[in-house]
This record gives C-alpha cells, sequence and structure tokens, in this order.
C-alpha cells in the first residue's frame, strides 16, 4: 500500500469530519421552540460524524490497516453499524418528532453491542483462514441488510409525509424536504460501497476515504439550508397532526355520501370567486371558508377529483393562468404567476409545463 496517499486522504477527511461533528452538536440555531426537533437531528448526525472521525483517527494514528487488516475491516463494520443507526435516526427524526423512544434506542443499541460482540469472536477466536473470512463477509452482508432495513423505514416516512402535504397544503412542501431523499439515496449508495470497498485491495483502500468527502460536505450544505425553510415545514406538519385528529370523526361509507352535494355547492361558488388564487393556502383555510370539515372536504376532493389537494389547486391555477396569458397578452409570466398563486415564476413555470406539455410562452404563441 501507498501509505503517503492513504495518510493524505485520512488528512483531508479528518478535518472536516471533526468540523462537522461539532459544528453540529454546538453550533446555534434560532432560539425558538419550534426548532427543538431540528436541533435533536443535528446533535444525532454531529454524533455519527465524530463516531466517525474517531474511526478515522484510530486509522491515522494507530496505523491499523497496515498492522492487521482484518481488525481494521471489523471494527470498520461496527463502527458503520452504529452510524446507520445514527443517521438515519438524524433524517427520521426531521419528519417525526417522536421516532427517537427508549425503547427504540435500547433495541438498536443492543442490536449494535450484539454485532461488535461477533466482530471481536470472529477476530478473536476464529482461526486465520477461510472460515474467518467467510464470516467475515457475513457480518459485512448483515450490515448491508441492516442498511437497507433503516432505509426502507426513512423513505416509508419520508413518502408519507409528502403525501400528507400534498393533501393538506396547496404550495408544494414537499419541495422543502426533497433533499432528505437525495441524501438517503446517496447514503444507501455511500454506505453500501464503504461496506464493500473496505474489503478492497491495500493499495486501492484510500478511495473509500475519498468517497466520504463530498458525500458528507453536501450533508452539511442540506443542513444549513433546510434551516431557512424549516418554521415553514414543522408548521405544515403541525396542520397534519391537527388533521389526524378530525379523522376522529368517521366518514359515512355510503356511495355518494349526502353531505357532497353540499360541499360541491360551496366550492362552485369558492371557485366562481378566484379563492384559490391565494397564496400558502391550506385544506383548513378553505374547510373553514365552506364552513365544513376536513375530513369531509378532503374525502369529497379525492372522490370527485381523483387527485390531492394540491394536485386539485395546482389545476385550478394553471386553468386561470391559462386565461390570463390569453386575455392579458401584455401581463409578464412573473405577473402572471404571482396573480395565480404560485411560489415563483419558475415554479408555475416547472408545474405549467408538467400539466399541459410546453412552457407558458410556447403555449400563449400557440
Amino acid at each position: 500500500m501507498d501509505s503517503s496517499l492513504y495518510s493524505y486522504s485520512l488528512c483531508a477527511a479528518l478535518p472536516l469530519m471533526l468540523f462537522f461533528g461539532f459544528y453540529f452538536l454546538l453550533g446555534r440555531t434560532p432560539e425558538k421552540a419550534i426548532f427543538e426537533n431540528y436541533l435533536r437531528s443535528r446533535r444525532i448526525m454531529g454524533a455519527a460524524m465524530l463516531l466517525l472521525a474517531a474511526n478515522y483517527s484510530v486509522h491515522f494514528f494507530m496505523k491499523v490497516r497496515f498492522n492487521d487488516a482484518d481488525a481494521a475491516i471489523l471494527m470498520n463494520l461496527s463502527t458503520y453499524f452504529l452510524c446507520y443507526w445514527l443517521f438515519s435516526s438524524a433524517f427520521t427524526t426531521l419528519l417525526d418528532r417522536n421516532y427517537i423512544t427508549g425503547r427504540r434506542l435500547l433495541i438498536h443499541i443492543s442490536l449494535w453491542m450484539l454485532f461488535s460482540a461477533v466482530s471481536c469472536i470472529v477476530l478473536k477466536l476464529l482461526p486465520v483462514g477461510k472460515f474467518q473470512t467467510v464470516s467475515i463477509l457475513v457480518l459485512a452482508v448483515c450490515l448491508v441488510a441492516y442498511g437497507l432495513l433503516l432505509t426502507w423505514r426513512l423513505l416509508r416516512t419520508y413518502h408519507m409525509v409528502i403525501r400528507m402535504f400534498d393533501a393538506t397544503h396547496s404550495d408544494d412542501i414537499g419541495a422543502y424536504i426533497r433533499w432528505l431523499s437525495v441524501v438517503t439515496y446517496w447514503a444507501v449508495i455511500f454506505g453500501v460501497g464503504c461496506g464493500l470497498l473496505t474489503f478492497l485491495p491495500d493499495r486501492y483502500v484510500y478511495i473509500w476515504i475519498l468517497m466520504s468527502i463530498p458525500f458528507y460536505i453536501y450533508l452539511f450544505l442540506c443542513y444549513l439550508n433546510y434551516l431557512l425553510f424549516y418554521e415553514q415545514v414543522e408548521s405544515a406538519m403541525e396542520t397534519y397532526k391537527d388533521k389526524e385528529e378530525d379523522r376522529s370523526e368517521s366518514v359515512p361509507t355510503q356511495e355518494t355520501p349526502s353531505y357532497h352535494a353540499e360541499i360541491a355547492e360551496r366550492i362552485k361558488g369558492w371557485i366562481n370567486a378566484d379563492g384559490y388564487v391565494r397564496t400558502g393556502l391550506t385544506i383548513k383555510d378553505l374547510s373553514e371558508q365552506l364552513h365544513t370539515n376536513r375530513t369531509y372536504l378532503s374525502e369529497y376532493i379525492n372522490t370527485t377529483y381523483g387527485v390531492s389537494f394540491r394536485d386539485w389547486i395546482t389545476g385550478l391555477r394553471i386553468e386561470y393562468a391559462k386565461r390570463l396569458l390569453v386575455q392579458n397578452p401584455k401581463l409578464t409570466l412573473a405577473d402572471i404567476s404571482e396573480r395565480s398563486g404560485f411560489l415563483s415564476p419558475s415554479h408555475f413555470i416547472r408545474l405549467f409545463k408538467e400539466i399541459t406539455g410546453c412552457t407558458p410562452t410556447k403555449w400563449r404563441k400557440s
């Protein structure tokens, strides 16, 4: 192995890991109660970063890879096992503040301790040779399976939250948390890759160290950027919780509930008054305007139009924008976007193209 290349890669990664870890743990956040969950997630992520930094430090100062490659591999697998849970917990906590419980913590810490104990047995008690090598590979497979299980749990929560946002908000609140899915898929590729790359021949082992640098820089920047939108997302989460409480009032099971006709009449008047162009509209706002129950209203929209609340409002706004494009040729796209209730011209153009297949400018000329 080229020890200098190996050492240089550790020198590049270790300071970054230490900086990110301590920043996540000690960096200041707005002193508002609503940021408590964000701070909890960031501290969990900071602990994961420092754990990885400790792993890198052992490699750098003790040269474990040079002295005992199998010990280095098992140490990496054990570190990754705990980091997998810390990473998934940090992300899931942003979506579900009740995810971290004493029982769940005990289960995963116990699994990590069991995995580490088995790793020690494999290293210290099994004879060096084929059987020990196969045992290490089995542990690596178990690690990957554990990581994929945590990923499935995280993505399930993510998609559930996206559906809830679509069902309760006219604006695309889900866009503010889309980075979580990007980071999660990247983390799966990177995490599984690290588990496999740790078995690389010694002369290539620096690759798995260098692979970590762009991933952690991107993760750090995502956390910083998310701070700008977190308050809006958390407020939307509260609306979702209120909606869950409303579900205690059951929806009638007949084919066409009696309240449909009444809601239809009220919605017709609301649409004629162009009420949908109001930005930041939520299903709670609309139910209050129509003097009806949110659960009934949501069920009516889903049943009658076959789409979520957000998609329904977006469709109404696009039709309104089409009328403005035809009737007011001098209006700019920015003006039309604002009058139609969209968050920004770029957001308007993207949604318009998704629904009509062409840009507003091209549609206006046709």
